[in-house]
């Protein structure tokens, strides 16, 4: 009987001081480290040297390695009793196909944990010092993705999504924009509701924008992102606008010389 374990482990939203204490012991003693391509670069420092390290990150349109297949590499490394990191941007368990691995495990017989990380809606909120849930703003937050795999439509409950009393998070969704922003305004949601978009938020490298829900896919295309960017669309966002003034502003003003 194998001895050996796999760990999914929640790398948070990229800032290393987010990552948790469990998270980081997992990492120091693991054999062999498994990552997605949003693990940023200051946590996989961390990495012992010595220790096997696999990228089987996917970006959009291209997924090196199927994951079907990351699910039987998990199986078949911890099979040779080896303690393997299942490292993941954000949370494995929040759109991180974490729950998928666990039940390929669990069918190989390869026993495993889970160890949470700070999601990419908290950490991007907390670093533009907004909330998500916000007395007279906001009664609830959902948390969507904007992206379907095999780039189908997308099939969600616009009706209720547009809801202003939610605060409404949406992942992976910068290819949709055009398409979310529509659906929500078609189904009511006014389209002067103040929304953020972040890009590797938490990280050096953050950048941010704040429009109202009507203009903002031609302000995300204006503000020419270059990595992953999460959406925060609802009144909340209006105190994330109101910090950050500049940042707005020069948006327009780009917009305005294009």
């Amino acid at each position: 009987m194998t001895t050996g374990k796999v760990l999914l482990v929640g790398a948070g939203p990229g800032d290393p001081d987010l990552l948790t204490l469990k998270a980081m012991r997992a990492i120091e003693t693991a054999d062999v480290v498994v990552y997605d391509r949003l693990v940023s670069d200051e946590i996989l420092n961390f990495i012992p040297a010595g220790t096997a390290r696999i990228c089987v990150g996917k970006r959009p349109g291209h997924h090196p390695v199927p994951q079907s297949e990351i699910s039987r590499m998990l199986a078949t490394l911890a099979g040779t009793n080896r303690l393997v990191v299942r490292l993941k941007g954000g949370d494995p368990f929040i759109f991180g196909r974490g729950c998928e691995e666990a039940i390929e495990l669990k069918r190989a017989g390869i026993a495993y944990d889970v160890i949470p990380g700070i999601t990419a809606a908290q950490g991007c909120a907390a670093s533009a010092r907004m909330p998500l849930t916000h007395r007279g703003l906001a009664t609830g937050v959902r948390y969507v993705t904007g992206h379907c795999r095999a780039n189908e439509p997308l099939d969600l409950d616009w009706a209720s999504l547009a809801d202003p009393d939610t605060t409404l998070v949406v992942y992976m969704g910068n290819a949709n924009i055009d398409e979310i922003a529509h659906k929500l305004i078609a189904h009511g949601l006014p389209g002067e509701t103040p929304t953020l978009a972040v890009c590797e938020g938490t990280t050096r490298r953050e950048q941010r924008m704040c429009a109202p829900l009507a203009r903002l896919p031609a302000m995300t295309r204006a503000a020419n992102f270059s990595g992953p960017v999460l959406f925060i669309i609802g009144r909340v966002a209006d105190i994330a606008a109101q910090q950050d003034g500049e940042g707005y502003a020069a948006i327009e003003d780009a917009m305005a010389v294009a």
